[in-house]
This record gives structure tokens, C-alpha cells and sequence, in this order.
């Protein structure tokens, strides 16, 4: 399996971040201000709230977005090269060295339908954070500690909610790749990734604020997170959001392209 495939969705960006919020992060947060850019990635907007990245949310550059995963995530520098390579496309611009995160908002390219808390473009508003869609999503979220399946019913009550009420609705391959990718973050950075679990608070805080959840009591991990890492969870969320039973799947004997927005996300 390539994981490099993996990793696009969850993290579309990381830049420049002060040394002074460096230094003192995870204190300070500001939420966007005027002028500032956002996306329709929350782990991105959190980024950027806490100064990891720049907080007005331009230039993102590849030696800015690999220092800012290392320091904010604790991703490793070859993970983090690998997730800002594969960002570059949300750049139009030929040749481009940098993104930003309004870039990320073109439709279709890395955002798309039957987002977990953003609404359809045709719809609305699909950037910004939708309180009403998100609760729809956590709806199935049924336990204080939260499994690739709570995570994975929400996902596809999302596409069917989606494809029911939008005329536009578009889920191609890359799309669910995307998805999953978005699904599995929470617990990669949150969670238990020895046992693909997390705790809901932590993952409804961030949701809800842009805001890493450190006055709950989450830390960001000791040892780095490694490419193979995102694999494996990727592929127990896949196995998760397969509907069939009988341990078979829907395109038995196609590879499946699977990222990591995030979402992301």
C-alpha cells in the first residue's frame, strides 16, 4: 500500500509560526482576525489559531509546514515533508512553492461534499464550521470513548445525507480516500492509536473551537508519528466503514487510495 497516500486530507498545510508562540505554545491562541485567511480544514484553523502556523494563514512553505507538524503534532520531518508535497496542489498557481489556507477552500480539489462539519458547497457556507451539520455527525458518537465504527456511521450518514439533499453531490475515489483520511485523525492525534480509540470531549473541543483540547488534558504524543503509523490507521478506519459482514469488500482485488486531511478533515 502507498502510505504516502495516505496523508493529504489531514493536514493541508503548516507554516511559519513565530518563535515566540513556539515557545509558548500550546498557551496562546488568538481565532481568526480580520484579513485572515481560514480553510475548511478545523486541524488547520487550529494550527493557525495557535501560531503554529502563520495566524494569517499565508505562505505556507514546505520548511515552515514540516517544522510546525514536528513541533505542534509531533510528526516526523519525513511525514511532514510527504503531507506538504501533496498540499501543493491546492495551489492553481504553476510551479507554486507555497499555498495558503484559503486555497484550500476550491471545491473539489482537496475540500469536498459531506464534510463531517462543513456544509455542501451547493449548500452554503463550506468553509466554515456548521454547528448543525456537526452535531448530526456526533449524533452517532454513542460513548465517551469513541471507535473507528462510531467514527466511520457518522462519516456515511454524512455522503447519504449528502447525496439525498444535494443535486451536485460529487464522491468520487479520491473523495472517500479524503474521508477516511479525516476519520482517522482524530485518533491519530487525540487518541490511542494501539487500540483506534479517542476520547469524545477531546475531538468535540477541537471541532467546536479551532482549539487544541490542552485544558482537557490532552498532550500532543512523546514519540514522533511515523508514516507506516498513518497506514495502520487508515487502513482499521477503512475496515470500519466497510457495510458487508462477511469480512469481504466492495472492490475486492482494487487498490484503494486512502489520506489524512486534516482535516482534514
Amino acid at each position: 500500500m502507498k502510505y504516502s497516500t495516505l496523508l493529504q486530507p489531514m493536514i493541508v498545510g503548516l507554516s511559519g509560526a513565530s518563535s515566540k508562540f513556539m515557545q509558548q505554545y500550546p498557551l496562546l491562541w488568538a481565532p481568526q482576525g480580520p484579513g485572515d485567511f481560514r480553510g475548511p480544514c478545523p486541524m488547520m484553523n487550529t494550527l493557525a489559531n495557535h501560531g503554529l502556523l502563520p495566524h494569517d494563514g499565508k505562505g505556507l512553505t514546505k520548511a515552515v509546514v514540516v517544522g510546525a507538524l514536528k513541533h505542534g503534532l509531533n510528526f516526523d520531518e519525513a511525514l511532514g515533508g510527504v503531507m506538504f508535497d501533496q498540499a501543493l496542489v491546492a495551489n492553481p498557481e504553476p510551479n507554486a512553492t507555497y499555498f495558503t489556507l484559503d486555497h484550500l477552500n476550491r471545491h473539489n480539489v482537496l475540500e469536498h461534499d459531506a464534510s463531517m462539519s462543513r456544509s455542501d458547497a451547493f449548500l452554503g457556507n463550506n468553509h466554515i464550521f456548521n454547528q448543525s451539520i456537526f452535531d448530526e455527525t456526533r449524533a452517532y458518537w454513542t460513548d465517551e470513548i469513541l471507535n473507528p465504527t462510531m467514527l466511520t456511521n457518522g462519516k456515511l450518514f454524512r455522503q447519504i445525507q449528502s447525496r439525498a439533499t444535494n443535486p451536485n453531490y460529487t464522491f468520487a475515489s479520491r473523495t472517500e480516500a479524503f474521508s477516511l483520511g479525516e476519520v482517522s485523525a482524530p485518533i491519530i492525534v487525540f487518541g490511542d492509536m494501539n487500540t483506534g480509540t479517542v476520547n469524545r470531549s477531546f475531538v468535540e473541543y477541537f471541532f467546536e473551537n479551532e482549539r487544541f483540547p490542552s485544558e482537557l488534558g490532552w498532550s500532543k504524543k512523546a514519540d514522533p508519528i511515523s508514516l507506516d503509523q498513518i497506514g495502520k490507521m487508515a487502513k482499521l478506519v477503512s475496515d470500519a466503514a466497510n457495510l458487508l459482514t462477511d469480512g469481504s469488500k466492495p472492490d475486492s482485488g482494487a487498490s484503494r487510495r486512502r489520506d489524512l486531511h486534516a482535516g482534514v478533515w
